[in-house]
């Protein structure tokens, strides 16, 4: 399974965020509405959703840069977009409003999943909810020029260890993310994307969202739905203890890759950060399995962490189910998460653990 979410999260590198970095000395003048950092995140968040852009970036993660290219297109409101790897084997990611097809020519692979949240690629950057302020803090720092263009930057600080930080700088006229950090609690930079071209044409043509790679011989794999849980909830299985602010904001079931039976599927999130939480029955009682065929080798369940991106993966086996909670946080949250899955009913209704701040 975790070749399967590796799979899945290679798109990490999607997700552009940032820290912020050192304070400014002194106490800092009040700030004008419009130079809020809340005002300028949502006219980000407008300008990613509803602005045609094609842009190249480089993308710096664990030592590694790769050069992308990124094209976004609004068109009847419908969203087509395509990422692009310039890189190595030239890897695509294609979305179509709510379907995305993964091109992996190194796997022979073409991936089709559905794609339920419909904000763009780069789109998962900081949203700011009534109660999100509670566990960040937001900065606007000096600002500058980057590629020619003024910039604001705007810093989001976490307020604990269970999250990562955020900076962002963003272009004066648009509003549109020309350089993203994500940084650890020691202020480490963990990943970075940097524009080298950022174009917003009126109009895309369909040809530049059509993929380079030739899908002859390819295998093609379609990704389960995540299907909706009924109210009662579809296993009872829970995070009984939740760090501050997350919340379960969905709960299904979801088939990964060839997988005989769908996962059980938990997303929780502060609004920023989300961590998705796969829960496996065994597909065969171990039991019956033992006596059946003793000497048939058995998939041996996953124990332990696992880095995914800029973020982790940790896996366990609770009351005989397969739990991996994989997310673009600190390692401690989603091991946090993970070793608080349960099955009883008193798991239903989390309880998070006291603030830290």
């Amino acid at each position: 399974m975790i070749q399967t979410l590796r799979q899945r999260a290679c798109n990490s590198w999607l997700v552009p965020c940032a820290m912020a970095g050192a304070l400014l000395a002194g106490a800092p003048a009040p700030l004008k509405a419009a130079d809020d950092p809340r005002v300028w995140l949502e006219k980000m968040n407008d300008a990613l959703e509803s602005r045609n852009y094609d842009g190249t970036f480089f993308h710096l993660s664990n030592g590694r840069i790769e050069t992308m290219r990124i094209v976004h297109r609004v068109r009847a409101g419908r969203i087509m977009e395509r990422l692009q790897s310039l890189d190595g084997p030239g890897r695509e990611f294609v979305r179509n409003n709510d379907e995305l097809t993964c091109y992996l020519p190194d796997q022979h692979t073409i991936l089709v999943e559905p794609r339920p949240d419909r904000g763009p690629f780069l789109g998962s950057l900081p949203r700011f909810g009534a109660d999100t302020s509670q566990y960040y803090r937001l900065e606007a720092l000096p600002d500058v020029r980057i590629l020619g263009r003024n910039a604001h930057v705007i810093a989001v600080n976490p307020k604990d260890q269970f999250r990562f930080g955020y900076r962002l700088w963003l272009d004066d006229k648009t509003a549109m993310p020309l350089k993203t950090q994500l940084c650890d609690s020691r202020g480490e930079i963990l990943e970075q994307i940097l524009f080298a071209r950022l174009d917003m044409p009126d109009n895309i043509a369909d040809s530049e969202l059509a993929p380079a790679v030739k899908s002859e011989g390819m295998r093609w794999v379609r990704q389960g739905p995540t299907q909706d849980a009924p109210s009662a909830g579809l296993t009872g299985f829970r995070a009984s203890k939740l760090p501050p602010g997350f919340k379960l904001t969905v709960e299904g079931k979801q088939t990964i890759g060839g997988a005989s039976a769908p996962a059980s599927h938990l997303v929780y999130s502060d609004g920023l950060a989300t961590v998705s939480v796969f829960i496996e029955a065994p597909s065969v009682p171990e039991e019956a399995a033992s006596a059946a065929s003793p000497d048939i080798p058995r998939d041996q369940p996953l124990e332990g962490l696992a880095r995914v991106g800029s973020g982790y993966a940790f896996s366990t086996v609770i009351e005989g189910h397969q739990v991996t909670a994989v997310g673009e946080v600190p390692a401690q949250t989603v091991e946090f998460i993970a070793h608080s899955v349960k099955g009883s009913p008193d798991a239903v209704r989390p309880d998070a653990v006291p603030d830290s701040h």
